[in-house]
């Protein structure tokens, strides 16, 4: 039902006006997520301390029974045929530190991750933007890369110990940065754009999704929801908060299926989301052009400009 009292600002993705907030549930379970994630990477980090500051120091003495003869450069008194290596239950131990740095890093990541889907940052905001989403590369790097120098500059392993001890936390380093980079991070900008597409499309904030589906829909009549799994009813953060991070590209098709109206400029919708789910946020999102004006669900006017400049 049409609601023209209702006012809506639609412009460029990365503009002023209403702005997509997650529920109030979808906060609290990204704070928990954030919480969680930050305690196993201060755990990772505090493993690899305990690695730099007491794990490799360790040593062990061979030929004590040396003897003890004075350094002419120094004056000091040294034992004379004692060699001192790298114990192999230390070497063992380093092995698993880096294996579960490695595991609480990763953990982390995933946690932090799915935390920024459902309360993500904006990305106009470019500094939080970068450091919200590749926060879980960043600590990976901090947890190993120290490490990792620390143990080929050891001077106390034998060459087989610090060539697999190397290789090993050098492959875990890089699979855990690998994992902590977000390739596709979502942003507050693109879920306005899909709400701000959802409401002018369908006069009201009210999307389709099922639980084993990655997009929600404008109408439940569509083929790609006759699953047999529980279709959902909600708003597109109540979708978000389920999983379902965007609006189907496919709108157009399910209005049609729907019987709904389908705005004559579809296709520019269409390409203006795309390229606003691919990260170019400031591109502007047409308001729908209908063929009758009786077809529009809602009536929405353009914002207010100030020409005082």
């Amino acid at each position: 039902m049409a609601e023209p009292e209702k006012k809506i600002e639609t412009p460029a993705a990365g503009g002023s006006g209403r702005r997509w907030t997650p529920t109030e549930s979808a906060k609290k379970k990204a704070t928990t997520f954030r919480w969680i994630a930050a305690a196993l990477w201060v755990v990772a980090i505090a493993a690899e301390a305990v690695a730099i500051f007491w794990l490799l120091r360790q040593r062990e003495f061979i030929g004590e029974d040396g003897v003890l003869v004075r350094d002419p450069e120094t004056g000091l008194l040294q034992e004379q045929g004692v060699t001192a290596q790298f114990p192999q239950w230390a070497f063992i131990t380093l092995i698993v530190l880096l294996v579960v740095i490695a595991a609480l890093s990763i953990t982390g990541s995933f946690l932090w991750k799915k935390a920024n889907r459902l309360d993500p940052a904006e990305k106009s905001d470019t500094v939080r933007f970068f450091v919200q989403n590749q926060l879980g590369a960043i600590i990976a790097v901090i947890a190993f890369l120290p490490l990792v120098i620390l143990i080929f500059l050891n001077k106390d392993m034998d060459k087989g110990q610090k060539t697999t001890a190397g290789i090993i936390g050098v492959i875990l380093a890089i699979g855990a940065v690998a994992l902590g980079i977000d390739y596709d991070p979502p942003s507050v900008e693109q879920y306005t754009a899909d709400q701000s597409t959802v409401i002018q499309l369908l006069g009201q904030d009210e999307v389709v999704w099922v639980d084993g589906g990655a997009v929600y829909h404008v109408c439940d009549s569509v083929s790609d929801i006759q699953t047999g799994s529980e279709k959902r009813t909600g708003t597109t953060a109540e979708a978000v908060e389920a999983g379902k991070i965007r609006l189907t590209l496919k709108f157009a098709s399910e209005l049609r299926a729907c019987g709904l109206a389908v705005p004559e400029n579809a296709d520019e919708i269409t390409d203006a989301l795309r390229a606003i789910q691919d990260g170019q946020v400031d591109t502007l999102l047409p308001a729908p052009v209908w063929a009758d004006p009786a077809d529009a669900p809602i009536e929405v006017e353009d914002a207010a400009t100030d020409d005082s400049d």
